[in-house]
């Protein structure tokens, strides 16, 4: 293997902002934040808005959106002028 050439391959974690969810795992992502696991160990932290921890597909929770006011305002954005 060439040297030099390769993206620094080390342990990770992702952290899941809007769920108690985290996750260590190896990857090449650059970042400036830190975290301390469980293990004692100080690894870079990648903050995630949204995982498989949040996520409805994973979760099988959906959560319900004001369909009936989207239509609504889609139907009077695109309603035929007189």
């Amino acid at each position: 293997m060439k040297k030099g050439i390769h993206p620094n391959y080390r342990p990770v974690v992702f952290q899941d902002g809007s769920c108690d969810f985290s996750i260590l795992t190896k990857s090449c992502i650059k970042t400036e934040d830190t975290i301390q696991w469980e293990d004692g160990n100080t690894y870079p932290l990648v903050k995630l808005e949204i995982s498989s921890g949040s996520h409805p597909f994973f979760t099988g929770k959906q959560k319900l959106l004001d369909s009936a006011g989207r239509v609504e305002k889609f139907n009077k954005k695109y309603a035929k002028k007189k």
